[in-house]
């Protein structure tokens, strides 16, 4: 049975500034109110937040050293010199590796090589095996994407090779930077850049950018990355707001229109080509494969790179030649069944384990540990456990030694404290209040589950341990009219920080109710809503995933309040209106 969840309807805006955005707008209240919700209180700010243009994104050297990166790459391509460039083996760091390799072929220089680390054998960040290899191969300027920012002593080494380092970031730095030709990072604390929250491409996105205002190389030239960059935004879940929603805005625009040849293979592998890509496909879809390759092994030798898992999702990502990238997709593709059926059964692994352990599932918080089990999909894994048991969760196996794993917490929790108070049992741990990998000997993982599992109990609160779906509005099936939807979209792409609205109607009921899915896990049926002005039954169509509970409830005519968002739903070259259901409750009253 899913946990019981809280229903907390969000407070109106203000009352004229709604009315007035509804009339200058021509929107409905509703949506006029879910503007002012979100800030959005004046017709200037409608008006910029609807019609999102590239001549507002912020100029790419207010980024403390951008000069000097773009100094340095010149100085490299005039003497073609070997550049390296090198990123994380996510979503964001291979797509940020993409991007920049991609811009510097097109400038013709062709001394270039990628380099994504092995998970496996080199962990997150700038490894020394890369600067090795990168000695070896005669490379005197990496560019490292979405890494590096707290790599000081890596950075120094490289320098004793003769290597220099220009490091595009977008986490949280240290007190002391690395001492690199040119560190950019909107977080450092003396950079005046205006918006702080890039995903890692997004700040190899402003270093060519960069590059191609100094040299007065067309803006199109850069506008062509974007399809890179809305993969990166969605993927790393930064927030749809300022800088971010205008190239979200215009990259979604790109993917729809004129893919790479390798973001293309995926959208058909993934059966999107005749859709319209939102950021809930790259999220679902697109990413979860590109992010599967370095999570799985790969012993593969390449003559661009040393091997990793990530390396095959860059060259996926680089590939000019539709065939070819057809055949990188297929492999990706692979890779993420692979990754699929891997932490399926490790998930049902979990579960089992937690349930046959009372004192286990009757806490606030979950450790569980498991040598065998595969680094890659741990926080997979700990993002499934939070959606049974909702509460501060870490997933940790064996690896090179060391017992290593991610943690994943709860709205409102900080995970990041958590795991910090633990801080001298563990040989290194990063992350943020949400999610944090750690690393510790294997004998310090008792002395761990202790003390991490009393901190959540000392300083989690009850309603932490609640799920919670915030409303944005309460809605009438007839409300949902096609000018409704069509004004509705125009609130797109959401995500962080502009979440798509959620709308709650009481006193409904379904029919036509089945049970979908390979385990008859979901809901479909057509809710149904009696209308007093017109005397009519208004229906539409809706899905509710894992809610397969209530089915019998509602097969019966039985009443229901329902809480959802609305999704265009393609199927066979139809594309309808559909309610994707977040929660159903009971009403044992009329």
């Amino acid at each position: 049975m899913p946990l019981e969840k809280r229903w907390s309807v969000k407070s109106r805006g203000e009352a004229q500034a709604v009315a007035e955005l509804a009339a200058s707008q021509k929107i409905s209240p509703v949506l006029a109110n879910l503007l002012v919700q979100r800030g959005i209180d004046t017709n200037e700010k409608a008006s910029r937040f609807f019609n999102p243009r590239l001549e507002e994104l912020h100029d790419p050297f207010l980024m403390k050293d951008m000069a000097r990166a773009v100094d340095r790459i010149e100085q490299a391509v005039k003497n073609r010199e070997k550049i390296m460039v090198y990123g994380d083996y996510d979503v964001d760091g291979t797509t940020a590796v993409a991007l920049v390799y991609t811009f510097l072929r097109r400038l013709g220089h062709d001394n270039l090589r990628f380099y994504i680390p092995d998970r496996y054998n080199e962990g997150y960040g700038v490894s020394i095996k890369s600067i090795d290899y990168a000695a070896s191969k005669g490379v005197s300027l990496v560019i490292t994407l979405d890494c590096g920012i707290k790599a000081s002593e890596k950075v120094a080494y490289a320098k004793q090779k003769g290597i220099d380092y220009i490091i595009c970031d977008h986490h949280l730095p240290a007190d002391h930077l690395p001492e690199a030709v040119a560190v950019l990072d909107p977080k450092r604390h003396d950079c005046e850049y205006p918006f702080k929250e890039l995903s890692g491409c997004g700040v190899g996105f402003k270093l060519v950018q960069a590059y191609a205002l100094r040299n007065n190389i067309p803006f199109s030239e850069v506008e062509r990355l974007l399809d890179l960059v809305v993969v990166s935004i969605a993927s790393d879940i930064v927030p749809l707001t300022g800088e971010n929603r205008i190239l979200a805005h215009y990259g979604l625009k790109r993917l729809n229109e004129t893919p790479s040849k390798g973001l293309l293979s995926i959208i058909k592998i993934c059966k999107l080509e005749k859709h319209t890509i939102t950021i809930d496909d790259i999220v679902f879809k697109i990413g979860p494969r590109i992010n599967a390759a370095g999570r799985m092994r790969v012993d593969e030798e390449d003559e661009n790179a040393a091997p990793s898992g990530g390396h095959a999702a860059v060259n996926l990502l680089i590939e000019r030649n539709e065939k070819a990238a057809e055949n990188f997709g297929s492999m990706i593709d692979t890779f993420n069944q692979d990754r699929k059926s891997i932490d399926r059964s490790v998930t049902i692994e979990a579960h089992e384990l937690i349930e046959s352990n009372p004192e286990l599932k009757n806490r606030k918080s979950t450790v569980i540990y498991n040598p065998k089990w595969m680094k890659g999909i741990v926080g997979i894994v700990a993002s499934r456990l939070i959606e049974t048991y909702y509460r501060p969760t870490v997933v940790m196996t064996m690896s090179n030694g060391f017992a290593t794993g991610s943690a994943r917490s709860v709205p409102g929790f900080d995970l990041y404290q958590a795991v910090e108070s633990c801080a001298d049992l563990l040989e290194n741990f990063g992350g943020h209040m949400y999610a944090a990998g750690l690393t510790m000997k294997p004998e310090n993982v008792e002395e761990f589950t202790r003390r991490f599992n009393a901190y959540v109990e000392e300083h989690i609160k009850p309603e932490m341990l609640e799920p919670q779906v915030d409303i944005d509005a309460e809605l009438s099936l007839s409300d949902i009219t096609p000018a409704f939807r069509r004004d509705l979209n125009r609130f797109q792409p959401f995500g962080p920080g502009n979440t798509a609205p959620v709308f709650v109607t009481h006193n409904i009921s379904g029919s036509n109710t089945s049970l979908v899915g390979a385990e008859c896990e979901h809901l479909r049926m057509e809710l149904m809503q009696h209308n007093k002005h017109s005397n009519r039954v208004d229906s539409l169509q809706a899905i509710a995933f894992q809610q397969p509970t209530h089915f019998e409830w509602i097969r019966s005519g039985r009443p229901i309040d329902v809480c959802y968002t609305i999704v265009e739903n393609h199927y066979r070259g139809t594309v309808s209106t559909q309610l994707r259901v977040k929660d159903i409750k009971r009403r044992t009253s009329k």
